[in-house]
C-alpha cells in the first residue's frame, strides 16, 4: 500500500475535516469530523477495529493540510 487507507482532509473554512476511507477499490466519504470523537465514530461505523489506536499511525491515517487532531476553521 502506498498511501494510508483513511484520509482526513485539511480543516475547512467553516471548521471540521472531511474524512474518507479507501476500500473495495474506491474512496468512500464517511462524513465531516469536528473532533477526534467524531472521527472515531466514523471509523467504527466503517468497521475499523480499535479506531483510537490507528489515529496516529501514518500507515492507517493521513492527516492532510494541517496538524493532526486539529479541527478548527482554516
Amino acid at each position: 500500500m502506498t498511501t494510508a487507507p483513511i484520509v482526513v482532509d485539511r480543516p475547512s473554512p467553516s471548521g471540521g475535516r472531511r474524512v474518507t476511507v479507501h476500500r473495495h477499490g474506491r474512496d468512500e466519504f464517511l462524513g465531516t469530523a469536528y473532533s477526534d470523537h467524531d472521527l472515531v465514530v466514523f471509523l467504527e461505523g466503517a468497521g475499523i477495529a480499535e479506531p483510537e489506536a490507528v489515529l496516529d499511525d501514518p500507515q492507517w491515517v493521513e492527516w492532510c493540510g494541517g496538524p493532526a487532531h486539529e479541527f478548527s476553521a482554516a
